[in-house]
């Protein structure tokens, strides 16, 4: 009688509503997810390193060397202007008929757009067509992305324990930093041992076509995965209570406020993850003067110093909340903006990658959180399709053009790092107000909310 009684008043509120969680299926969930992050970001790494340095060249020819790069990193920008889209589409459907059977074709979709480009002709065999393509992949692949990149979040976070639904965030967003650091090896590796004419003939094509091997070992996870519980216990009781399924974009119209807050705090880790993997390699390269394989070098090794900050920020965000964990990370990415380009000029290597470090580890401090509390931020009939739209947008609005705004600011400016260092700044001051306004739900269970 004593158990029974010691087991009744352990049991939490609603605890025969609760969905059951399976270990074996959250680590899968979890496992999958990473790789799925990894390929994403391993592309996006490998693309954003090339286009600040030899896809000008390879199909941009016909322009000065400014206008070269302006445009490579416009390319660029049309896989960012894609994810908003892919988040809507993906998203409503991901909140309407599952996370999983969605992820399956995001995954698939975002693995052949990068196969495809590492198969691309240049400029110089097939002419116009070869950047005109070129923009096309770039767009389905950021299409697959924005489906892609939050709604795995939304998956191993509505699969996590509740307790563990920062640490398991913090796991996915390692796969970020770990592919940026492989993508640099591989880079730097081929670099180091092709000549100029063999790594711009076919040596740059490797890490696209790499790609393909994340996607298959990703497929063959992600198909042994279940729905997640949140979403069955929505869908539950939606057909118990015969309440009408929420519409696409409902949440747009019921939660706009929370959107836009979402936005605004992934403001900062989005324009200052670019300035430090794209417009830094292009100025530490074209303006001070740094070999490519000492510039990659420098991504490396910053990028592995950065891997246990997501793991800690998620871990840390269990304990203390997400928003107290978050503000920790933007005030990591303020002191790195603020001292970059000084550091950068004063040609002292070590410190330069110190201050890289820095910026990176604080973004994957507040990346190892963001899964858990953009989720937590939203009801489950919405989350797929909120979390979507705060991460794409906030990529769309401020991260996106910050390689191209960088690019126009160097060359019509006397004093660009200052107008950079500048925007940074702002945009961790947006981000700190965002987060600030959230809620903090860390200690409530999904199928709550």
């Amino acid at each position: 009688m004593a158990d029974l009684t010691n087991t009744v008043r352990s049991s939490p509120p609603h605890a025969s509503e609760a969905p059951t969680f399976d270990p074996k299926t959250s680590r899968r969930a979890v496992l999958s997810g990473t790789f799925g992050t990894a390929l994403e970001w391993f592309d996006f790494a490998v693309y954003g390193t090339l286009s600040a340095t030899l896809f000008p060249q390879l199909f941009f020819p016909g322009f000065d060397d400014n206008t070269a790069i302006l445009a490579s990193f416009a390319t660029f920008g049309a896989g960012m202007l894609a994810r908003p889209l892919g988040g809507i589409v993906f998203g409503a459907l991901g909140d309407k008929i599952g996370r999983r059977n969605v992820l399956m074709f995001t995954l698939v979709l975002m693995g052949a757009a990068s196969v495809l480009i590492g198969l691309l002709p240049t400029y110089a065999m097939i002419g116009i067509v070869a950047p005109a393509l070129l923009v096309l992949l770039r767009f389905l692949q950021g299409f697959a992305l924005g489906g892609e990149a939050s709604g795995v979040q939304v998956l191993v976070v509505e699969h996590a324990p509740s307790d563990h639904r920062g640490l398991y965030g913090g796991i996915l967003a390692t796969g970020s930093p770990l592919a940026q650091t492989f993508a640099s090896v591989t880079l730097t590796g081929l670099a180091m041992f092709l000549s100029d004419e063999a790594f711009a003939s076919w040596g740059w094509r490797v890490p696209f076509l790499m790609g393909v091997l994340l996607l298959v070992v990703g497929v063959f996870i992600r198909r042994r995965i279940e729905e997640t519980p949140a979403f069955k216990e929505s869908q539950k009781k939606a057909a118990e209570s015969a309440i009408p399924q929420e519409r696409a974009l409902a949440v747009i119209v019921k939660k706009p406020g929370t959107v836009i807050k979402l936005v605004a705090s992934w403001a900062a880790s989005a324009g200052l993850f670019w300035i430090c993997v794209t417009y830094a390699v292009n100025y530490l390269t074209k303006e001070l003067g740094y070999d490519n394989s000492i510039t990659f070098g420098l991504l490396v090794i910053a990028n592995l110093i950065s891997i246990p900050a997501a793991l800690l920020g998620g871990r840390l965000s269990d304990y203390v909340g997400r928003k107290k964990t978050f503000l920790i990370g933007l005030t990591m990415q303020g002191i790195a903006a603020g001292t970059m380009f000084p550091i950068m000029n004063s040609m002292n290597y070590p410190l330069s990658v110190a201050v890289i470090a820095l910026a990176l580890c604080g973004i994957q401090v507040t990346a190892g959180t963001q899964a858990a509390f953009f989720s937590e931020s939203l009801p489950t009939t919405m989350r797929y399709t909120g979390s979507a739209l705060g991460m794409t947008l906030a990529g769309l609005l401020f991260g996106a053009p910050i390689p191209f705004i960088a690019a126009w600011i160097f060359q019509n400016t006397s004093n660009g790092t200052a107008a950079l260092t500048a925007i940074a700044l702002g945009l961790v001051v947006i981000s700190i107000i965002a987060t600030l306004l959230l809620p903090e739900r860390f200690k409530q269970a999904l199928h709550e909310h």
